[in-house]
């Protein structure tokens, strides 16, 4: 199956080592531009599960047990970039593949 990508932004409107949120789909989705990782860019769900708000993209971005994360700003929960999943619980976001192109952010809706 080949998959679908969206164009979300342009890469100017993203901020390094931090995140910005979209409205994809209907859906609010937080964007994060870590250009030292090895995949640049990520995509995880807004929605904070824990602290229930759509803030997860005015969280604190880092790098923890080899992993990218960004930590809730209302609890300080770890979520995994690259997985969505919490570090402290048994919990996860939705994450999406990303990838940067021509100056472009594209997300994969399957």
């Amino acid at each position: 199956m080949t998959m679908q990508w969206k164009l979300v932004c342009k890469q100017s409107d993203l901020v390094v080592g931090a995140g910005v949120a979209a409205m994809v789909n209907g859906e609010q989705i937080a964007l994060f531009y870590v250009p030292e990782s090895e995949k640049k860019v990520f995509a995880i769900g807004n929605w904070d599960p824990i602290g229930k708000a759509n803030v997860m993209s005015r969280g604190l971005v880092a790098h923890l047990q080899n992993e990218w994360v960004v930590a809730s700003p209302l609890y300080k929960q770890h979520f995994v970039l690259a997985s969505g999943q919490c570090i402290e619980e048994n919990i996860k976001v939705p994450h999406w593949s990303a990838k940067l192109e021509d100056d472009n952010l594209y997300i994969a809706l399957n």
